[in-house]
């Protein structure tokens, strides 16, 4: 992951450089040799990605590709959205996503939270059993990905209701293999812990509006991207309605920097009228 965009320029070489300065280990090795067990783990995941990402990002400005208008990230990824903007050092934000994995790790036991990803169905319904499946428990919707994708989150045991309840509505619901419920009221104790760690960080004005997950709107205010990275811990990522709202803002262009083409994806469920490109898109 990443092996080759660190080969081919010397920006994002130095992106793995400094990420793996930060936290005092090599996690350019962990990225492009493995092994996979230990680069799944949260902990690990998050960092990795997010130094892959910004990698990805610098890349593209070496190619002579134009500064965006805005940028977004998916969850993990509103962290590469910081610094790409010159919101966030890469340094902090590495050491920060790799407590902020640790914190969501240990904020519920290994077993007792669970998500799944709801295929089709109208989001109104997905809430409405999500609510009805919940009882004294948490399910939530965690992620509104695209007019035909979420994700719920909560209690293993409300899930599994709530998956039963859903087979009457979506097409496809799949419980997802994660090592906690993320984004849901069950994050809540890594939701404390992670804002004593961000109120410390230095958080600069980006140089272009950054759109948040849990507001779907554009800041360049430091204060509340601080505030709006604290409260996606346990808030759903309302993906769907940031690019809706870019959209509307007459955003044509999208490109995906990161490991994936996930987010690609995303998009070409929630519009067909713009031009979604991958990082290996716009630099090969």
């Amino acid at each position: 992951m990443g092996k080759d965009l660190a080969e081919k320029f010397p920006v994002a070489r130095q992106v793995f450089e400094e990420a793996d300065d930060a936290l005092g280990f090599a996690i350019s090795r962990l990225c492009f040799e493995g092994p996979a067990e230990d680069l799944q783990l949260t902990e690990n995941t998050q960092p990795a990605i997010l130094t892959v990402s910004v990698a990805a990002f610098r890349a593209m400005k070496e190619a002579g590709i134009e500064a965006p208008a805005f940028v977004a990230g998916h969850s993990l990824g509103e962290y590469s959205a910081l610094v790409a903007a010159g919101a966030l050092s890469l340094s902090d934000a590495v050491r920060t996503v790799r407590a902020r994995g640790q914190y969501m790790q240990e904020a519920v036991p290994v077993g007792t939270g669970a998500m799944a990803a709801v295929i089709g169905g109208e989001l109104g319904d997905i809430e409405r059993i999500c609510r009805d499946a919940s009882g004294d428990q948490v399910c939530s919707i965690a992620n509104f990905n695209s007019p035909g994708q979420a994700v719920i989150a909560g209690n293993t045991e409300a899930v599994d209701r709530a998956i039963e309840m859903l087979s009457g509505v979506a097409k496809r619901v799949i419980k997802l293999k994660v090592s906690a419920p993320f984004h849901c009221a069950l994050m809540k104790p890594a939701q404390d812990r992670l804002a004593a760690d961000l109120e410390r960080l230095n958080f600069n004005e980006p140089a272009v509006p950054v759109v948040t997950n849990v507001d779907a709107r554009p800041t360049t205010a430091p204060g509340e991207l601080r505030d709006a990275l604290v409260r996606q811990v346990s808030a759903p990522v309302r993906w769907l309605e940031s690019m809706q709202w870019l959209i509307q803002q007459g955003v044509d262009t999208f490109i995906e920097a990161g490991p994936g083409k996930v987010l690609a994806g995303l998009m070409r469920q929630t519009s067909r009228d713009v031009k979604m490109l991958n990082v290996e898109d716009v630099i090969v």
